[in-house]
C-alpha cells in the first residue's frame, strides 16, 4: 500500500537546478530530506547559498521542513524518493545513465516495504521500468508493484528564468499501478499551482518528456539552416523572421548555438531508443548535425570576415562574450560556446571568453578554459557576442565594439545590437 500525504516523507536525490528548487517547495509542505553525493554543495546550502542562483537565501530560509545531508543512512526514514540527477552523453553521443543508476542503487539500499520512487530525470520511453526497477528490486530485494512502486514525473525547469518557476509549470505525472499514479498526482498537485496532468502510463511520459526538447531542437535547426542560406543570399536573417513572424501562427524561433542539459542532449535518449528497435530517425539526427555544426560554422564566418578586413587569422586576438549556455544563468552545462573556442583555436587564433556569470574554477575544470576576468579595450580582432547576458546589452554597441581594434570584426550571435553597427549576424 502506498503512503498517504498525511504520512509522506521524501527525500530528493540531486540538488542541482532542477532538484533544489523541488525540494524547498516540497519542503514548505512535506518533511523532506535533500540529498547529494557533493559534500560541497551540502555545505553551501547549509549556509543559506545557492551556487545555480536558482534559489535565494530567503527562499531557502521559508522551506522549514526541509533538511539537507550528503549521509546516505539517513535517507531510510523517507518514503517517498524523488530522483533529480542529470542523464546526459557520453563522447560518442550515447545516453549515459550512470548518475541514475547509481542514484537508484542508493535509493535501493534504504527502500522499504510500501515506498514510492519518483523519476524526474529525462530518459528514453522504458528506461524508468527497465532500466532503474532492475536496480531498485536488485539492491532492495523487493518486489516492484507488490513492495514498492514507482512514479515519473518529467522536470521542467528552465535555469535563469525568473518568471516560469517550478510552481507555476503545469507538471505532468504518472504512476506504476492506478492508485500510485493518483497518489503522484496528488503529491504534485499539492505544491504546483499550474496543476498536473496525469499520462496514462510511465512511458507515455517518458516519451513527452524527450520529445519537448526534440520538437525544439528540430525547429532551431531549421532555422539555423535558413540562416546559413540566407547569409549566402546577402539577406538578414533577423529581417526575415521579423517579417515572416507578422503570421499569427509563425513560430518565433531564432537561429544560435544550442546546449544546455536539455535541448542539445535529449534527442539522443530518444534516437538511441529509436535505433535499438530497428528505426532510424531522420529528421530527428539531421537536426542534430546542423545543431552540432553551428561552432564550426560560426568560426569559419568569423574566419572568413577577418581575411575579407585582411586581419591576419593566426595568432590574432578573438574576445568571446559570453560562455554559459544561455543569457543572465552560470550554467555551464553542454556550452557549445566551447566549440567555437576549439575551432579557432584550431585556425592558430588566442582566444579570451569572458562571461560574468560563469564560476572560473567550473569553466576551468569543466572544459579547461581560463576566463578572463576583464576584457581589455582596443586588444582584440575580432569580437563575438555568444550569450545574451543583460550585462552586455546593458554595454551597447560602442562599449563592444571598443574591445577591437581599429579594424576588427563584430559578430553578433544574439541579434542583440543593431545590424548597422556589426559586421556579422546568424
Amino acid at each position: 500500500m502506498v503512503a498517504s500525504l498525511q504520512n509522506v516523507k521524501i527525500a530528493l536525490i540531486g540538488l542541482g537546478y532542477v532538484g533544489l528548487p523541488l525540494a524547498v517547495e516540497f519542503g514548505k509542505s512535506f518533511e523532506t530530506i535533500g540529498f547529494d553525493i557533493s559534500e560541497k554543495r551540502i555545505k553551501e546550502l547549509l549556509n543559506g547559498h545557492d551556487l545555480t542562483l536558482e534559489v535565494s537565501q530567503a527562499e531557502l530560509s521559508q522551506a522549514d521542513k526541509l533538511s539537507f545531508t550528503a549521509d546516505t543512512d539517513s535517507l531510510s526514514t523517507a518514503n517517498v524518493y524523488i530522483v533529480t540527477v542529470p542523464t546526459p552523453i557520453n563522447k560518442n553521443k550515447q545516453p549515459d545513465l550512470t548518475p541514475l543508476i547509481k542514484a537508484s542503487e542508493t535509493i535501493g539500499r534504504a527502500l522499504s516495504v510500501g515506498d514510492t520512487v519518483i523519476y524526474e530525470s529525462t530518459v528514453y520511453p522504458g528506461a524508468t521500468e527497465e532500466d532503474c526497477v532492475p536496480v531498485l528490486e536488485r539492491v532492495s530485494g523487493l518486489k516492484f508493484n507488490q513492495d514498492f512502486y514507482v512514479g515519473y514525473s518529467p522536470e521542467r525547469i528552465n535555469p535563469g528564468d525568473k518568471e516560469h518557476r517550478v510552481t507555476n509549470i503545469l507538471k505532468v505525472t504518472s504512476g506504476s499501478t492506478p492508485e500510485v499514479a493518483e497518489f503522484v498526482d496528488k503529491l504534485y498537485s499539492s505544491i504546483i499551482t499550474a496543476g498536473t496532468y496525469k499520462a496514462e502510463s510511465i512511458r507515455v511520459a517518458e516519451a513527452a518528456k524527450v520529445i519537448e526538447n526534440t520538437q525544439r531542437d528540430v525547429n532551431i535547426a531549421l532555422i539555423n539552416e535558413l540562416s546559413m542560406l540566407f547569409n549566402r543570399m546577402g539577406i538578414d536573417t533577423e529581417a526575415v523572421l521579423k517579417a515572416a513572424g507578422t503570421k499569427w501562427n509563425f513560430l518565433p524561433f531564432r537561429p544560435g548555438l544550442v546546449g544546455g542539459h536539455c535541448i542539445g542532449v535529449d534527442p539522443y535518449y530518444l534516437t538511441h531508443k529509436a535505433q535499438e528497435i530497428g528505426f532510424h530517425p531522420n529528421m530527428i539526427l539531421a537536426g542534430r548535425r546542423i545543431n552540432d555544426g553551428m561552432g564550426e560554422y560560426v568560426s569559419e564566418q568569423l574566419v572568413k570576415a577577418m581575411l575579407k578586413k585582411r586581419i591576419h587569422v593566426n595568432e590574432s586576438r578573438v574576445l568571446i562574450m559570453g560562455f554559459a549556455f544561455k543569457e543572465n544563468c552560470p550554467d555551464l552545462r553542454n556550452t557549445r560556446v566551447i566549440d567555437i573556442v576549439h575551432e579557432l583555436r584550431s585556425y592558430g587564433v588566442n582566444v579570451d571568453v569572458y562571461d560574468p556569470w560563469v564560476s572560473g574554477d567550473e569553466a576551468e575544470h569543466e572544459y579547461d578554459i581560463s576566463l578572463t576576468e576583464s576584457p581589455v579595450a582596443g586588444a582584440y580582432d575580432a569580437v563575438i557576442l555568444a550569450v545574451a547576458h543583460n550585462e552586455f546589452k546593458a554595454m551597447g554597441a560602442d562599449k563592444l565594439r571598443a574591445y577591437g581594434k581599429t579594424e576588427s570584426v563584430m559578430y553578433d550571435l544574439k541579434y542583440v545590437l543593431p545590424q548597422e553597427t556589426t559586421d556579422l549576424r546568424l
